[in-house]
Formats: structure tokens, sequence, C-alpha cells
């Protein structure tokens, strides 16, 4: 369970981080957005004094929380020969999550943060093979540069397939979602586990990106919707373990040829390069290249993306899959 922070007492009255709360009698995680970004800003301002970007101390909090060993298995694409263009826009799906469709996590104080492993402010902890997801977003229309400011908003299933605010059980948790705003070099880092397959979907993880932190509360600000594509011998690997239960068999009946979000070209802009092993944890790193000059075409409206996680459709029915 996560740990919730403690004010501080001061003779103004209680304050986080040397900033008095807006709502004296709340807690800090029920602040609101706007005092996220305070806090958010007046970290990445001192991290910036010592040289050291807001998503790159992300990533290493990641890879620290995983232990993974990189370089003990690789698996994806090669960074130095991928193909280049503009990340394919997809449909958010009919978990989003961000208020398009219901229910929406990025109203919520706390959202904005690293490890995405347990519900904001406390509740369950998903469990599963350790996971360090690092974005690089770059600026296309920006030859390319890195899109320093960003924020990335990630969603994925748990082990079982279930994606929280809407499966079955875990309506109340929000679990395996959260926000960063991309460093100096266009980087935002996440730790969490890795995801399930469920029926009628390759393996993936969804993720939204928008002008700033600011603009998170609508998703219609989003510049670029899209998802990573998870290689294949490495979550064979993964689904051969108990919590994952059922995936491997979901696995045998898809694959990017067929999958109706990756298919399109077989996930080449969209797969991941993975290096670590199931025990200690993977890394799991992809370059989003983001273009702000075409029109976003996904994600205001999800429309589903297809699948069945166990127990979608708890706040509210889910729009069906095409």
């Amino acid at each position: 369970m996560s740990r919730i922070p403690e004010p501080e007492t001061t003779p103004d009255g209680p304050a986080y981080e040397g900033r008095l709360l807006d709502r004296a009698d709340e807690e800090v995680v029920d602040q609101g957005v706007s005092f996220d970004v305070r806090t958010l800003l007046s970290r990445r301002t001192v991290l910036g004094l010592i040289g050291i970007g807001a998503g790159s101390l992300a990533l290493a909090a990641c890879t620290t929380a995983t232990g993974a060993s990189s370089g003990t298995a690789t698996s994806g694409t090669d960074p130095a020969t991928t193909a280049t263009g503009e990340i394919p826009d997809e449909t958010a799906g009919p978990y989003p999550g961000d208020g398009s469709n219901g229910v929406d996590v990025l109203e919520q104080s706390g959202i904005v943060r690293s490890d995405i492993r347990s519900s904001i402010g406390g509740g369950a902890t998903a469990e599963g093979v350790p996971m360090a997801l690092q974005l690089t977003i770059l600026d296309t229309a920006g030859d390319d540069a890195p899109f320093q400011g960003v924020a990335v908003y990630v969603w994925h299933c748990d082990a079982a397939g279930g994606y929280s605010m809407y499966s079955d059980g875990i309506e109340d948790e929000t679990y395996l979602r959260g926000v960063q705003v991309a460093d100096a070099t266009g980087v935002v880092g996440f730790t969490s586990i890795f995801p399930a397959c469920y029926s009628g979907r390759w393996p993936h993880i969804h993720f939204e990106v928008y002008p700033d932190v600011a603009s998170i509360t609508d998703s219609t600000n989003a510049v670029a919707t899209s998802q990573v594509a998870l290689p294949e011998d490495v979550s064979r690997i993964v689904y051969a373990l108990d919590a994952y239960d059922g995936s491997t068999s979901n696995l045998d009946q898809v694959s990017l040829d067929s999958d109706n979000v990756f298919s399109d070209d077989s996930g080449a802009l969209q797969l991941a390069t993975v290096t670590g092993d199931a025990t200690s944890g993977y890394q799991v790193s992809l370059t989003v290249r983001v273009d702000t000059s075409t029109t976003p075409s996904a994600g205001a409206a999800p429309s589903g993306g297809g699948g069945t996680p166990p127990g979608g459709g708890a706040g509210g029915t889910p729009p069906t899959a095409p």
C-alpha cells in the first residue's frame, strides 16, 4: 500500500514541501491538480539547478526499483535501425480513464507520479513482473528535437488482464495509471509491472501525449494517442508464470500481423526494445515521434481497440470493440 504524505505544521497552517495546502482540512493527496502541478514544477526547478532532468531521475528510480539486470536479455527493435516516422495514432480503447467515456483519473491529485503500481493515495498494489518503462518523446515538427515539457499519460492492464477503474473488483482502484513530464532529453520513465495478454489483443501499453501537465484534465488536448507493442519472446517468458494464467493461450491466438491495432505495419514504429529478465524485471523502451503539425485522429472518443479484458465494463459500459 502507498504511503500517504504527511503535511508539515507551520505557524501559517499545514504545508507540504514548504507550501501551504490549498485545502487545509484535507490530506496532501487531495489538494487538487493545481497543487500537484506546483509541486512538480518546484521539484523540476531544483533538479534543473543540479543538472538532472525530472524524467531522467524518474527513470533512474524505475531501474533501481526493479533491480533489473540490463543486458541479460534483449528483444524488440534496435534503436539504431528502428523505422522513423510519426507514431501512429491509435484508439485510446474502452478503458482510458481520461474522462472521454466517463471516469477520469487525470482530475485526481497524485496522478503525476513515476511509480504507478499502487492506487493513488493507497489501496491495492498490482502484482507482477517488474517493468521499467522509458519513452523518449521527439518533436517531429522541430526536426526530432527532444520534446521537453510534454506530459505523458500511461495506462495498461494488470497481470490478470483487468483495467483499474473498469474491471470487476477493481472499479475503485487507480493502479497502473500515471503521468510524467518529459525532461530536457524528452524522456519520461515509469515503474510498473509487465501487462497481461487478454483475449483478442497483442500485449500492449497505452499512452497519450499532452502539450504540458496543465492540459491533462481535458482528453481532447492530447496531441498524440498511441500504444506500445511488447515483443513475443519476452512476453512468453513472463506469461509462463502463474500470475499470468491465461495469457499464453490468448497470445497463441493473435499476432502483430492480425492485431487490429498493430496490423497496419506489424507494429514497426511501436515495437519496444526490452532488456532484463523475469526474475529481476525488464526495461522497456520506445522512441515516440510526435508531429504537432498533423491533426490527431484518435483518443478523444474511444471506440474500442479490440480484446476482452476480464470483468471489463464496470464503471459504465465501455464502447463495443470494432
